[in-house]
Order: structure tokens, then C-alpha cells, then sequence
């Protein structure tokens, strides 16, 4: 394959990575179905190549899994799962949050870039869209905002492990998502993130993220 015959087939196969998780997000798929290679190809118009190659970035970011000779699942996740997945993700964050404090890694700009993605995500949660794709837009927005703060932190490893985490927390958590209110609570209790690294409080930055995190699902207790 000449390279930018690679460079091509890795833009194509990133846009069916976009493609199925919209497609997950939007409840095409649920938990435990399987995903027809054929069927995402013809939906595409395009051959299977780049469809298998998304499919195994997909399961490295924690949204399938690939079964030898029986093909590709969404993941299914349990409640204890859920809860454990939670657990790791606020020990890890609290570890970015005392960087952040400990370090002044915050100024003023960041703050404003952080408040503008509340607001987005308020507009979004108050809009007349559907509530599928208010909660996917929601999730992308969300992903900015923390993803933010993560790598403000200048912690490498601790990113590329969060990252799935939080791939696989949106999964679990995304039918519990689906209230209007709690979308809107979930996005405004971000400020209160914020307002307690203001405040160089790492305590009371870990427990308004739990908050966050409980606004958008009742499988997720402290």
C-alpha cells in the first residue's frame, strides 16, 4: 500500500469509527448486539478493510469487543463492572486534580475555554433535539471538557488509561442518560468542578466529579 494510499485508508476507517459509535450513541445498537461488518460496509458504501480496522480501534477504546469466528459485539457491561470502572476513573482523576492544584497548571484562559464548553453543553441539553442526539453531542462536548483538564496535567499514561475509561463509563452509563433533566444537571455540575479548582480544593473537585457522574446514572453510587 503506498502511503498516501494508508494515509487515505486511515482517514476512511477514523470516519467509521465516528460512524458506529454515533450509531451506539443513538441506540442503533445496545449493549450485546452484534455489529454485521457487511452491514456497516454497505451502509457506507465502502469495502470491509476500513470497517475492520475501526472495529478493532473501536474495541481498543472499549466500545466493542471482537469474538474469533462470531464477530463483533457491543459491549454489555454489568452493574458491578460499572461501578468498578467508576472507581478507578475518580482515582485517577483525583491524581490529575492535585497536579493541576499543586502545580497552578490552571490560568484565567483555560478557565474561560472550560466555561464556554458548560454553556455548550447547556444549550445543547436545553435544545428541541431528539434526546438521543442531545446526549451524543452532550458526550462530545463532555469528552473536551475533561480531556482538557486531563492533559493540562501533563500525565501521559494516566490520559491513555482515562480516556478508555471514560469511553467505556459513556457506554455503560447512556441509557440512564436519557432524561432531559439530568443531561441539563450533569453539564452544570461541571461549574462546580471548576469552582473548586478555583478554589484549590482537591476534595471538593473529587466529589462534585462523583456528583457529575451520579447526575447521569443511577447504577453509579459512592
Amino acid at each position: 500500500m503506498k502511503f498516501d494510499e494508508e494515509i487515505q485508508h486511515k482517514s476512511l476507517s477514523r470516519k467509521v469509527v465516528e460512524y458506529i459509535k454515533e450509531e451506539i450513541f443513538m441506540e442503533n445498537y445496545t449493549g450485546g448486539d452484534r455489529i454485521p461488518e457487511s452491514k456497516i460496509a454497505n451502509e457506507l458504501s465502502i469495502s470491509r478493510a476500513p470497517v475492520r480496522e475501526a472495529f478493532k480501534e473501536l474495541e481498543n477504546m472499549g466500545f466493542v469487543e471482537i469474538v474469533s469466528r462470531k464477530g463483533t459485539f457491543v459491549v454489555d457491561f454489568k452493574e458491578n463492572e460499572v461501578q468498578e470502572l467508576y472507581e478507578i476513573r475518580v482515582i485517577l482523576e483525583e491524581k490529575i486534580f492535585k497536579k493541576l492544584i499543586d502545580n497552578q497548571k490552571l490560568t484565567e484562559e483555560d478557565f474561560k475555554y472550560l466555561e464556554k464548553l458548560i454553556d455548550e453543553m447547556v444549550v445543547i441539553a436545553r435544545s428541541d433535539k431528539d434526546e438521543n442526539r442531545k446526549v451524543f453531542e452532550v458526550n462530545k462536548v463532555d469528552m473536551k471538557f475533561h480531556r482538557y483538564l486531563w492533559c493540562k496535567s501533563d500525565s501521559k499514561w494516566t490520559v491513555k488509561i482515562l480516556t478508555t475509561l471514560y469511553n467505556q463509563l459513556q457506554l455503560a452509563m447512556i441509557l440512564d442518560a436519557k432524561k432531559e433533566e439530568n443531561l441539563e444537571k450533569a453539564s452544570l455540575k461541571h461549574q462546580k468542578i471548576l469552582d473548586n479548582l478555583r478554589n484549590n480544593d482537591l476534595e471538593g473537585t473529587r466529589n462534585a466529579v462523583i456528583e457529575h457522574i451520579q447526575t447521569l446514572s443511577r447504577k453509579v453510587i459512592e
